[in-house]
């Protein structure tokens, strides 16, 4: 098996479902499916159990996804140490952050990197946060820019960047939304909530109404907190999300902050990748700008 192969089998292994591997390994779940069977021809071993409606890993499964990481972190290295007699390191970098993450982070990395490594090119995808460490895990990306989960996978390594907390906004303009909250007492169950699909601010938020015994008007369920912000200043509802989005948003001066208690503890911004990956040449570069950059702040 080669290493296309193997990169589609780890996007399985993690997703757990056809057509977003296929997506994300470029080719089509027929086609995915026919490299999955290859496979587990190949090794004798059934490697998922599949049916109409789910897809999960066998006991052989779990013990190639190991093989897989570890051989394309050799071979990524053998390529390397093959081609040092040249200057500088040269290859592809796929990274994946959040819009914000790009403005709040990248933007203070990428000059240093490129100065640095100007052999080596950078593939970026933006989109929500949420996604970040199933990326990471999928092998759909080399390093991501994540918010630290409350449980991090054995197979991956943190490196924390900065740090955020979060907070409840909500419009400055005129609107029905406006006029609930100048209440002194606020209705927590009639304001309409525009609420992140997965997240941080989704489990502390779905925490923090569990712990009130409020039973929430979810207006909306909205992939990226960027787009929550821009709903939240067009007066649609309130919302919990980081304040370095708030920060970075051009919808800032169209929300305020909520004083709300308890205030939630602030959470980890870094970077992540497979830890059997760390040591490949190229995404050793990157993690080692990227930390010493923080650790120099």
């Amino acid at each position: 098996m080669d290493a296309r192969e193997m990169r589609a089998f780890l996007s399985l292994a993690n997703l757990l479902h056809f057509g977003r591997a296929s997506e994300a390994s470029h080719m089509s779940p027929s086609a995915l499916s026919r490299s999955i069977r290859r496979t587990e021809g190949e090794l004798g071993a059934e490697l998922f159990r599949r049916d109409k409606r789910s897809v999960a890993l066998t006991r052989a499964g779990r013990l190639f996804i190991t093989y897989c990481e570890e051989s394309l972190a050799r071979r990524s290295a053998l390529e390397h140490s093959l081609n040092k007699e040249t200057a500088e390191l040269q290859g592809e970098l796929r990274l994946y952050c959040s819009v914000t993450a790009s403005y709040s982070y990248l933007q203070k990395i990428l000059p240093a990197f490129r100065l640095q490594h100007p052999g080596i090119e950078l593939k970026l995808r933006t989109g929500d946060q949420a996604r970040s460490v199933a990326r990471a895990l999928a092998g759909e990306d080399d390093i991501v820019i994540a918010a630290e989960p409350q449980k991090l996978s054995p197979r991956l390594k943190f490196q924390e960047l900065g740090r955020s907390t979060l907070r409840f906004i909500a419009p400055t303009t005129p609107c029905a939304v406006k006029e609930r909250l100048e209440s002194p007492i606020i209705d927590w169950e009639s304001l309409p909530f525009i609420v992140a699909e997965t997240g941080i601010a989704r489990e502390r938020l779905d925490h923090w109404f569990k712990s009130q015994g409020i039973k929430p008007y979810r207006y909306a369920q909205v992939s990226g907190h960027e787009a929550i912000v821009t709903m939240v200043g067009l007066g649609f509802g309130v919302a919990l999300v980081p304040e370095i989005v708030i920060n970075s948003s051009p919808m800032k001066s169209s929300v305020h902050f909520l004083d709300v208690e308890p205030s939630f503890s602030p959470f980890g911004i870094g970077v992540c990748a497979l830890a059997s990956r760390i040591e490949d040449p190229l995404v050793k570069a990157f993690w080692d700008v990227a930390t010493n950059l923080s650790a120099g702040e």
